[in-house]
């Protein structure tokens, strides 16, 4: 009886450190305090934008993807700075479709693994072609959408959307990086790389603290082709399964794809954070940079 109480003590501990967020609802009343803390205009005067939202997942449901819409639609509301549209299908990503837009959001649309290739499983979904038709089609669906980004197209990766295409190589080099795995969720600060950059002046120098799911990455990551903004120190992340080869990991960071632009947001799990407005003006400043419109620096930092 004495180990059970004591096994009991232990998972009520460590569930209680994990710090996991319930499910906020969206009610009027979450709309309308993400309203007041949204930013009033864009820092960049530009014509007004076309966005891409992508919410559409087929592996793990991020509860926030919802949320994403809403608050990206209010952005878009009271700032004026660009429009919103939610994709759902595979035809979203169809050549005549992406060329209506400045840049695409994937919102936490996440494919099943192991494979983690949202295309091949989008078309699997909805047709009856074969495994090698479906493979052929999804080939061409990728390589599509990097042709979009690379002839001057943009793309907003929030938080799990890193996914996508998780296995592929090329597309590891257009996002900056591939997921390897993330410990329980804990509070954590984001320090910005450097402080004079234009896209972390939402900030103000102070970084960033949240309680969120601390990832790690690989593949295209080590090569650091993109230019970090915010970073984590690795000693304090509690519940890591391997070593990382760093004493750092960055969590948010843009770069160049062609003439195209990326930017990629760890933060956030959970919609909590976007009750702080640093995290709203970030969002707004990088979709700006991914149209186009906010000019700095993107150059890679490239290897050590």
């Amino acid at each position: 009886m004495k180990n059970l109480l004591l096994l009991v003590l232990v998972l009520f501990t460590y569930s209680a450190s994990a710090q996991s967020f319930d499910e906020v609802k969206i009610t009027k009343n979450w709309k309308s305090k993400i309203e007041d803390i949204a930013p009033a205009k864009a820092r960049i005067k530009a014509p007004k934008r076309k966005l891409l939202v992508f919410s559409q997942h087929t592996g793990f449901y991020h509860w926030t993807i919802p949320h994403n819409d809403e608050m990206l639609k209010i952005l878009a509301q009271k700032t004026g700075a660009f429009d919103v549209f939610i994709g759902h299908d595979i035809e979203s990503f169809s050549a005549s479709n992406l060329k209506k837009y400045d840049a695409v959001v994937f919102n936490n649309c996440n494919p099943a693994g192991p494979d983690r290739d949202l295309f091949t499983q989008l078309i699997k979904n909805n047709s009856s072609l074969s495994e090698d038709e479906v493979k052929a089609l999804a080939n061409e669906y990728e390589k599509g959408f990097m042709n979009y980004i690379k002839s001057g197209g943009g793309l907003m990766i929030m938080h799990g959307a890193l996914t996508v295409q998780n296995n592929s190589e090329e597309f590891s080099k257009l996002t900056g990086g591939s997921f390897d795995y993330h410990p329980k969720q804990q509070e954590i600060h984001l320090i910005e790389v450097d402080k004079a950059h234009p896209m972390v002046q939402a900030f103000n120098g102070n970084g960033f603290t949240h309680v969120d799911e601390p990832y790690f990455f690989k593949n295209a990551y080590w090569d650091y082709n993109f230019r970090p903004l915010l970073y984590a120190e690795v000693d304090k992340i509690e519940g890591q399964r391997k070593e990382f080869n760093s004493d750092i990991v960055y969590l948010a960071w843009i770069k160049k794809y062609g003439k195209g632009r990326v930017f990629y947001s760890s933060p956030s799990h959970n919609a909590q954070s976007f009750e702080q407005p640093e995290l709203l003006q970030f969002f707004l400043d990088g979709i700006q940079y991914v149209t186009g419109d906010l000019k700095c620096d993107d150059s890679p930092i490239g290897k050590p």
